[in-house]
């Protein structure tokens, strides 16, 4: 379903939340069919840049052996997986405040839409240029967050004042559960599952 409405989201935004809002799924099915895809494109782009490309920075390059790598992909998988649940909990959590009610499942579809371009984004991984990466992943979150301001108010069916507010509330946890996956890398990375040079 996400995957269908890409090139929509992409091009013409505005009548493909609709088309989202009125599509039925089960919470199951949209991660089955959606979120367990978009998710891996980030976690095997990462694994295969790291660990067959190589990174190159200040005229130095290195790669990281597989072995060392393995369990920093299925990490990050694991964390958008994650990520995807909290923001559409969060989403179905918050509708009350702000006069609306939806079903957990089309929350959750909504959380995959706004975050595609990240996870889209990602796939620049695969090549490990840090310039590159930096400057897609920008761009995908920039889009992520154009999508937000404009995906919550017509899934949600709330007026653009609301719809604002609703998705600034969502903005924050979104960055406050980006923090938090950085703080367990860390915490992680700090207990030997840093990744080891080839």
């Amino acid at each position: 379903m996400i995957l269908s409405h890409l090139k929509g989201l992409l091009s013409s935004p505005s009548s493909e939340w609709q088309k989202i809002r009125d599509e039925q799924c089960s919470v199951a099915d949209c991660y089955i069919q959606h979120v367990l895809i978009l998710a891996a494109i980030p976690a095997i782009s990462a694994f295969i840049g790291a660990t067959v490309v190589g990174w190159e920075i200040a005229e130095r390059s290195f790669r990281f052996t597989y072995l060392s790598s393995i369990p920093l992909a299925i990490g990050l998988y694991l964390a958008s997986l994650c990520a995807i649940a909290i923001l559409g909990k969060a989403i179905y959590w918050m509708a009350d405040t702000y006069g609306t009610s939806k079903k957990l499942s089309t929350c959750i579809s909504l959380a995959t839409a706004i975050t595609t371009p990240v996870f889209l984004s990602g796939a620049f991984a695969i090549i490990p240029v840090p310039w590159l990466i930096f400057i897609t992943g920008l761009c995908g979150l920039s889009y992520s967050v154009y999508l937000l301001y404009t995906g919550i108010p017509i899934v949600m069916e709330i007026n653009q004042e609301k719809g604002f507010l609703f998705a600034s509330a969502i903005l924050t946890i979104a960055l406050v559960t980006v923090v938090g996956i950085l703080a367990a890398t860390v915490i992680l990375w700090s207990l030997g599952l840093a990744p080891v040079h080839a």
